[in-house]
């Protein structure tokens, strides 16, 4: 259980490096080129993922072929949406507002499950908005295409959370995984070519450090979620403000001010406060395979 748990701590701390390299790349590459790189890069740790009675060809064999087609769209388009956030945005920031996913998850869990949603868990959807107004502050400081674009990857992610919660019991694991970094890669190849420009020479460390660091992030919490159940391994990911709140400050001199850190916050004790109330009242988290959405 302990070094489950850990893995995770360690899976979230790449994942947020990796975020971080996308920053450090900026505008310098145009965005579905980045995607592209990333994704190349993020596929070779991902190979390790791969069970001994899997085969490659199940990536392309899924169960419900209509639902993981959505798996895949929803994971490339929040991947776009994710490249357009870190790299516009103060990196604490970025997580601040996708870290609205579990809002929405409840959100579309009561409009398209029809699940019953009791008004602690509405408290929560509250309290996250005000979080994200805090952070945000409209009226008071610049809103760029960067604060839709984080929103934008929360709600992707639910999407993801919602059909995995169907996908969950009876599409393999690998299908999962592999289908979304198939499609990632396909579509930001076939988007990036009208703009393509050779990378500069320094970028391509920061594009390979990108990758690897999201593809190490997925083999370890898969390592993670074998060694503890994935209820315990899931609050870990809102390490990642933290994260992120150390590296920005560190490499990009980014230093929210109170307001902003009480806003993230309240972002994350709602996130988890709804994630808590989901475990106790569905079976739905150990259930499903857990894997990043963003």
């Amino acid at each position: 259980m302990q070094a489950g748990i850990l893995l995770a701590f360690a899976s979230y701390f790449a994942f947020a490096c990796g975020d971080a390299s996308l920053k450090a790349i900026g505008d310098r590459l145009p965005i579905f080129e980045i995607g592209f790189f990333v994704s190349i890069f993020a596929l070779l740790p991902a190979l390790f993922t791969k069970r001994p009675e899997d085969n490659w060809g199940n990536v392309f064999v899924p169960n419900r072929p209509g639902l993981v087609a959505l798996r895949m769209a929803s994971g490339t388009l929040g991947g776009i949406l994710g490249v357009i956030a870190f790299t516009s945005l103060p990196l604490a920031e970025a997580y601040a507002l996708i870290f609205l996913l579990p809002i929405f998850v409840t959100v579309f869990s009561f409009v398209v499950l029809k699940e019953p949603i009791g008004w602690r868990r509405w408290l929560a959807v509250i309290g996250g908005l005000i979080g994200v107004l805090l952070v945000v502050r409209p009226g008071f400081r610049e809103i760029l295409p960067g604060h839709f674009a984080a929103i934008g990857v929360a709600i992707c992610g639910a999407i993801t959370v919602i059909v995995l919660r169907v996908l969950g019991p009876s599409e393999r694991r690998i299908t999962l995984i592999g289908a979304v970094l198939v499609a990632a890669i396909v579509v930001n190849g076939v988007l990036m070519v009208p703009d393509f420009e050779i990378p500069a020479n320094d970028l391509w460390p920061i594009m390979i450090l990108a990758g690897l660091c999201a593809g190490m992030g997925h083999l370890l919490i898969v390592f993670a979620t074998r060694l503890a159940p994935a209820a315990r391994v899931a609050p870990t990911q809102y390490s990642q403000i933290v994260w992120a709140t150390i590296i920005g400050a560190s490499f990009f001199s980014e230093f929210p001010d109170l307001i902003a850190i009480i806003g993230m916050v309240l972002v994350a004790a709602s996130g988890l406060f709804t994630f808590v109330r989901e475990t106790e009242r569905t079976r739905w988290p150990s259930r499903v395979p857990l894997i990043r959405n963003r």
